[in-house]
């Protein structure tokens, strides 16, 4: 019985950083940013916006050819840094 405080002392720290790390919605005038940054690229609709891992994501982004990506966003520059094709 004496490992349960030592156990629960080590899992606190952890629980802690992987409620950090979950997705987080951005902030309302960030969001219009985003969305702004979206339409000059070409993409007409999307799914989801959302901080992840200290990135911004972009879930099932469609662009004008219906060719749908999901993409990653610096979250300082708001510049694309990652595009994918969602080959769903």
């Amino acid at each position: 019985m004496r490992f349960t405080p030592i156990a629960l002392a080590l899992a606190l720290p952890l629980a802690v950083c992987a409620s950090a790390m979950a997705d987080q919605k951005l902030a309302p005038d960030q969001q219009t940013k985003v969305e702004e940054v979206l339409k000059k690229e070409g993409f007409t609709k999307w799914k989801k916006i959302e901080m992840e891992h200290g990135m911004i994501e972009v879930d099932d982004a469609i662009d004008a050819n219906g060719k749908e990506f999901d993409l990653k966003l610096d979250p300082n520059s708001l510049a694309i840094v990652k595009r994918e094709a969602d080959d769903d």
